[in-house]
C-alpha cells in the first residue's frame, strides 16, 4: 500500500499518478512516449487509454469567428458585427515582442520539445505533489491551442463549451492525441500564429490583434514589450489579469512575464527591469459591434441585412448552416443604402415625431427598376433603453418587424390599377354617395363574399357622382367600394400580389371588398416597393438590401438578386402616375407635393386613426412613412405629434411633411425626369348621372346622360376603351 503523508492525505505517488492520469499520460503512452512509474500510472488511465484508437484521426478546424463588416452604397461603414471580436493576422503582423511573451510565459519549451513536454510534466508533478494539490499545469501550447479549437467549435453552446473545457481524462486523451497530430501537420510557427489568433484576451476581444485595438487602440505588430508582456499575461485569467477593471493585478502579472523573458533569454535584465519600471498606459477601444453602433438611424437597416442573410437560400440551403456561416463572419457586405437618402429620411422622421411621443413613424425609399433600398429609418432609436426598440418598423414580421400597420386608402391605387387593367375607363362615374353598404354579394376567386357592412366617407359634403381622378384626388371611400364591387374582389388580390403588397403577418390576404379601403396590415417597405411599379411603367422588382458580398478570403459569395415582373401594362401605371399626380397637386396629398420635381402619391387613415400613411413617388424614388401606435391601441385624436397638436391625424398633416422632406434631401443635387402620365379630363360633376345604368362595365350598357354628343363621351387618349355612355349611378 502506498505510503500516505501525515494526516492522512494521499501520498506524492498517488498526487503524481492522479496528476499525470488526469492530464496526459494516457495520450502519451499511446503515443509511445516512455515515462518513469508507468507501471502504477498507466493503471489510472486504463479505462481511456482503450478508446484512443476510436478518436478521429483527423482534427477539424472550423474558421475562426470574425468580424462582419456591413457598407452603404458608397462604401461607408455602417456598422461591424460579431459573435467573436476577431480579426486573423499572420506573425508577421504580429509584434515579436508579442510571440516571445506568449512563449515564454505559457510554454518556455515550446520549440525544444514535440506535442508532449516530458520534462514539463515531470516538473509538474513535483510540483504538485509538494503543494498537495494541483498548482501547475503540463499542458503545452498546442494542446491549449487545441482546447481553444474544441471551445471555438462550441460556440454559443453552453453544453458544449462545458464538454470542451471540463477536466476530465477523456478530454485530455482526446487533445493530447490532436496535438500530435498538429506537431507533425503545421509546425511550431503556424501553431503559434493558430494561437495567438485564437485565444481569448478578455473584453470581449479574442486574437491577439482584436485585444491589441481594444487596449491599446493599436495594430499587435506595433506593441511595445510591455504592452505585449501585459497582453501575454491577461490569456492566464482574463477576468483576473484584465487591466482595465485592475491595473493592480494586471501590472504583477506583466512584471512575471516579463521576469520570465528575461529568465529565457529573450530580453535582457535590464530591459526587463526597464518595462517593469512603467506604469501601464492605456489607451481602450471600447467594443463596437452590432447594429446599434449604427449611425443616422441605419441600426434598423443593419439589422434587416442579417434577416435578409439567415433566411435566403443564396447562402446555405438550410437556416443552420446560414446562421454558423454568420456567426463565422470575416465578410464584407456592400449593400444597396445610399448615405444621403439614408440621411435625409432620419431626419425627417425625428423632426416631425419625437422619441418619447405617443406614437412613432418609419419611412423606407426605394429604386423604382432595380428595388434596391435606398434608406430606412424611424423615430424609436435602435437599442434597449426607454423610447428604443429593435422592431424595425418598417419590415414585416418574419423580417424583424411587427405585425404590420392597416395601409388605409393607400391601399386604392392598386384597386384603381386593377380595375384599369379590367377595361375599366378612368372617366367610370359612380354615384358615391356619403354612407352605403357594401353591395353584396360580391365575387371572390373562389365563391363570393356576402354580408352586410357598410362604410362612409370622411366628409359628409364628399358625396358623387365622382370620375376616377376626383374620387382619387379626394380619397372617396363609396367610389371605391362601388368599384371594387362591380370588379370583383380577385383582381385587386391578384394585383396585389404582383406588385408584391402583402400582409406583414405572412397570412394571405382576406378577400373581403373592405379591402379595397386598406384594412389588412402591411409595411412601409411593402407599400414603397409596390408603389415603384406605378414609376417603373408597372412593372414590380422585389426589394434587396445586398449589392455584394466577399468571404474572409476575398471571394465573391453568391448574393440575392431582385426579381422584376410586369404587374400592369405601362399604359395603366401612366394613369394611375396621372390620378396621383392630382392627389398632390389639387387632392388630399398637398402637403407633400415636392418644389420643381414631378411627383404622386396617397395619403391613408385606418379606421379610428391608428394609423397614417402617405406613400408617393418620384421616377427615381418611391417612398412610404407611416405614423401610429404599434400597439395599435392610441387613436390619433387630440394628440401632440412633434410638437404639432392635432385634433385628428390626417395622412396629410403628418406622413406627408415627413415624406415630402426625406425626399426631398435624398433627391437634392440629382436629376427631376417628368412622371410619364395620360391626360385625364375632369367632366362638370353631376353631368351623366340621369340615366339608369347600374354601374357595370359592360360597353354600351346605361342610358345616356347629358355628356353624350350621339350616345357617349369618345376618349381618343384611350384607344382600347370603346365609346362609353353617361349613365346614371356611374353607368357607362
Amino acid at each position: 500500500m502506498a505510503k500516505k503523508r501525515d494526516g492522512g492525505g494521499p501520498s506524492k505517488i498517488q498526487m503524481a499518478a492522479k496528476f499525470l492520469g488526469v492530464s496526459v499520460l494516457a495520450g502519451a503512452v499511446l503515443a509511445g512516449i516512455a515515462l518513469p512509474a508507468a507501471g502504477a500510472l498507466g493503471l489510472a488511465a486504463k479505462g481511456s487509454v482503450e478508446g484512443f484508437d476510436d478518436i478521429p484521426a483527423n482534427l477539424k478546424t472550423p474558421p475562426l469567428s470574425q468580424r462582419t463588416t456591413i457598407l452603404d452604397a458608397k462604401g461607408g461603414e455602417i456598422a461591424k458585427v460579431y459573435d467573436r471580436d476577431r480579426t486573423v493576422v499572420g506573425l508577421k503582423d504580429m509584434s515579436p515582442y508579442m510571440q516571445k511573451a506568449i512563449v515564454a510565459i505559457e510554454d518556455a519549451r515550446f520549440y525544444q520539445h514535440g506535442a508532449v513536454d516530458l520534462k514539463g510534466i515531470l516538473r509538474a508533478v513535483n510540483k504538485n505533489a509538494q503543494s498537495g494539490g494541483v498548482s501547475q499545469g503540463a499542458s503545452t501550447l498546442t494542446q491549449q491551442y487545441v482546447k481553444n479549437v474544441f471551445i471555438e467549435e462550441a460556440g454559443d453552446d453552453a453544453d458544449k463549451v462545458a464538454q470542451a473545457t471540463q477536466q476530465t481524462l477523456g478530454r485530455k486523451v482526446k487533445e493530447l492525441k490532436y496535438a500530435i497530430q498538429l506537431e507533425k501537420e503545421l509546425g511550431k510557427r503556424k501553431i503559434l500564429q493558430n494561437y495567438l489568433n485564437i485565444t481569448f484576451f478578455g473584453q470581449q476581444a479574442y486574437g491577439v490583434e482584436a485585444a491589441s485595438q481594444r487596449y491599446f487602440s493599436k495594430h499587435a505588430k506595433d506593441l511595445k514589450l510591455e504592452e505585449a508582456a501585459l497582453l501575454a499575461g491577461i490569456v492566464q485569467s482574463p477576468s483576473r489579469y484584465d487591466p482595465v477593471n485592475d491595473p493592480q493585478e494586471a501590472t504583477r502579472r506583466r512584471n512575471t512575464v516579463l521576469q520570465r523573458m528575461a529568465d529565457v533569454k529573450d530580453i535582457t535584465r535590464a530591459e526587463a527591469h526597464a518595462a517593469a519600471a512603467k506604469p501601464i498606459h492605456l489607451a481602450v477601444s471600447r467594443p463596437q459591434s452590432g447594429c446599434i453602433t449604427a449611425t443616422d438611424g441605419a441600426g434598423f437597416f443593419c439589422d434587416y441585412i442579417r434577416k435578409v442573410f439567415l433566411n435566403d437560400k443564396s447562402f446555405g440551403k438550410t437556416r443552420k448552416i446560414r446562421s454558423k456561416l454568420w456567426s463565422q463572419g470575416g465578410m464584407t457586405i456592400h449593400t444597396t443604402l445610399d448615405p444621403q437618402t439614408q440621411k435625409s429620411i432620419q431626419k425627417s422622421v425625428s423632426d416631425h415625431v419625437y422619441a418619447d411621443d405617443p406614437v412613432a413613424s418609419a419611412a423606407t425609399i426605394v429604386e423604382p427598376g432595380t428595388g434596391k433600398i435606398l434608406g430606412m429609418g424611424q423615430s424609436l432609436p435602435y437599442g434597449f433603453k426607454p423610447h428604443q426598440t429593435q422592431i424595425n418598423l418598417s419590415v414585416d414580421h418574419d423580417m424583424g418587424g411587427g405585425a404590420g400597420y392597416q395601409p388605409g386608402s393607400t391601399f386604392k391605387p392598386v384597386v384603381a390599377a386593377a380595375a384599369l387593367e379590367q377595361g375599366t375607363s378612368p372617366y367610370q362615374k359612380y354615384s358615391s354617395p356619403f354612407r352605403m353598404q357594401y353591395p353584396s354579394p360580391v365575387q371572390t376567386c373562389n365563391g363570393e363574399w356576402q354580408g352586410t357592412d357598410a362604410t362612409q366617407n370622411e366628409n359628409k359634403t364628399e358625396v358623387g357622382p365622382y370620375g376616377m381622378k376626383e374620387a382619387t384626388a379626394k380619397s372617396v371611400n363609396t367610389y371605391f367600394v362601388q368599384l371594387i364591387s362591380d370588379m370583383g374582389i380577385c383582381p385587386a388580390v391578384k394585383m396585389a400580389q404582383k406588385m408584391g403588397i402583402e400582409r406583414a403577418d405572412g397570412k394571405p390576404l382576406q378577400q373581403v371588398p373592405s379591402m379595397t379601403l386598406g384594412v389588412q396590415e402591411m409595411s412601409p417597405l411593402t407599400m414603397a416597393a409596390g408603389y415603384a411599379a406605378f414609376a417603373n411603367s408597372g412593372e414590380y422588382c422585389s426589394p434587396v438590401a445586398i449589392e455584394s458580398i466577399t468571404d474572409p478570403r476575398g471571394k465573391a459569395m453568391t448574393v440575392p438578386q431582385t426579381s422584376c415582373r410586369s404587374a400592369m401594362s405601362k399604359r395603366t401605371a401612366d394613369t394611375v402616375n396621372t390620378l396621383l399626380r392630382g392627389v398632390v397637386q389639387d387632392g388630399t396629398g398637398k402637403k407633400a407635393g415636392l418644389q420643381g420635381r414631378d411627383s404622386a402619391g396617397k395619403t391613408g387613415t385606418s379606421d379610428s386613426r391608428y394609423a397614417a400613411w402617405f406613400v408617393g413617388y418620384t421616377p427615381n424614388a418611391a417612398g412610404a412613412v407611416w405614423v401610429g401606435d404599434p400597439q395599435h391601441q392610441r387613436k390619433m385624436y387630440n394628440i401632440t405629434i412633434g410638437g404639432v397638436t392635432h385634433d385628428k391625424v390626417y395622412g396629410a398633416d403628418t406622413p406627408g411633411p415627413i415624406w415630402r422632406d426625406a425626399m426631398t434631401g435624398a433627391l437634392a443635387g440629382r436629376p427631376a425626369p417628368a412622371l410619364s402620365t395620360v391626360p385625364i379630363n375632369d367632366p362638370d360633376k353631376g353631368k351623366g348621372d340621369g340615366g339608369k345604368g347600374k354601374g357595370k362595365q359592360r360597353p354600351g350598357r346605361g342610358h345616356g346622360g347629358d355628356n353624350k354628343p350621339g350616345g357617349g363621351w369618345h376618349i381618343p387618349d384611350f384607344p382600347h376603351f370603346p365609346d362609353v355612355l353617361g349613365g346614371g349611378n356611374g353607368g357607362w
